[in-house]
């Protein structure tokens, strides 16, 4: 199974973003994205950011996570 984390971008260097998710930071890969910029959620797997998508989503996944951790 593969997983992909919602996370959002802090700041972009070149090809790399910072990016945070519940307070883990993480240089990621950004080539993948049309036009990224710092504020965007991304959903990332394997140190790539694979697609864009809305806070509410991030969020949503993310809760998502969490519960499932907690029904462990």
């Amino acid at each position: 199974m593969c997983l992909a984390i919602p996370m959002k971008i802090r700041n972009i260097n070149g090809r790399f973003a910072e990016c945070e998710a519940g307070g883990l930071t993480q240089n990621i890969r950004i080539d993948l994205l049309d036009d990224p910029r710092p504020g965007d959620h991304v959903m990332v797997h394997a140190g790539f950011a694979i697609q864009k998508m809305t806070e509410e989503e991030a969020l949503e996944n993310l809760k998502l996570l969490e519960d499932i951790r907690h029904a462990l």
